[in-house]
């Protein structure tokens, strides 16, 4: 997925971008309302980790916006402020789940592949497309049985075709998600991953539509 996190606490602020990172997400970090604002409308994003106490102003506020502009990203709310009157207010305002600080990693973790599950309309972590089974918790996959291990890169390419089984992905769409893991995006960059991926998955898994793009095939061969 792209994350958007809005936190301006620096050491937490890279704890959590580093804990998504490494579940195979791609996080663009900012530290004020402002940023959040400028991001959101030039990127499509999966899912925003939003703190409430920032320097410009007041998460809720944000939430409130977004939510009225019909943009209905998923929004899990990261705050100190651990009163029920406060969770039921962000709830109210639109967010879609609450993690108290201090929490654990793990947990939030948990809490986005949740979340994301929800949205894709997927509540289970286990999918099956082709001979492939797919455990979206866990970023698991095994092919007939046996274990394929993917790197974090090519777990973020693959999740995209996983969220839209079948559909066109332009390689623009496929870049972006490499984009915010700091990979260097040259002419070839998606072939190359495309062609890994081929060889863990099958030779057939991804299907090349010329000059359009790249799809997931959903059969068995």
């Amino acid at each position: 997925m792209r994350v958007l996190l809005v936190e301006d606490t620096a050491g937490l602020g890279e704890a959590v971008r580093d804990q998504i990172a490494d579940d195979g997400h791609a996080v663009d970090w900012v530290q004020t309302l402002r940023f959040a604002e400028a991001s959101i409308r030039t990127t499509a994003y999966d899912l925003i980790l939003l703190d409430l106490m920032l320097p410009d102003g007041h998460g809720f506020g944000f939430l409130r916006t977004i939510r009225a502009t019909g943009i209905t990203t998923p929004v899990i709310i990261l705050t100190a402020r651990d009163q029920v009157s406060d969770r039921i207010e962000g709830l109210n305002a639109g967010a879609d789940d609450y993690l108290v600080k201090p929490f654990d990693l793990s947990e939030l973790s948990a809490r986005v592949a949740a979340v994301a599950r929800r949205y894709r309309g997927n509540p289970s972590p286990i999918i099956q497309v082709g001979e492939l089974m797919i455990d979206l918790g866990d970023h698991r996959i095994s092919r007939n049985g046996l274990p394929v291990e993917l790197t974090a890169r090519e777990w973020a390419l693959f999740e995209g075709f996983i969220q839209r089984p079948g559909m066109l992905l332009s390689r623009s769409q496929l870049e972006d998600r490499l984009y915010a893991f700091g990979a260097e995006i040259e002419s070839n960059t998606i072939e190359v991953y495309v062609s890994r991926l081929r060889k863990k998955l099958g030779r057939d898994a991804i299907v090349t539509v010329r000059g359009m793009g790249y799809r997931l095939e959903t059969h068995d061969h």
